[in-house]
């Protein structure tokens, strides 16, 4: 599990960015929430959320992050119950 040694919690599956989310980040604001996604950070959450994340991590459910660019634009990471895909979008496309 090559996921581990770079100390990430979990597997990120396949990852996939919409449109919106694309044209609008910055590439390294994506690349640092991305890092920070799969490390168990999920930025700018409430404590209910971070619970349920934390809960997700040991139970199999969806994992939700959300970060704001430097630039000021909120955007989500959302990686599936399953692990298989990890998304990047913003709040708009969901």
């Amino acid at each position: 599990m090559p996921w581990i040694m770079n100390g990430w919690k979990f597997p990120a599956g396949q990852v996939v960015m919409t449109r919106g989310a694309w044209s609008e980040l910055p590439q390294e604001d994506v690349v640092e929430a991305f890092v920070r996604h799969l490390a168990g950070d999920w930025g700018e959450l409430d404590e209910h959320d971070r619970q349920q994340n934390e809960l997700a991590l040991r139970d199999g459910g969806r994992l939700f992050s959300r970060y704001v660019s430097r630039q000021g634009t909120a955007f989500w990471i959302i990686t599936e119950w399953d692990r298989s895909v990890t998304t990047v979008l913003l709040p708009m496309e969901y």
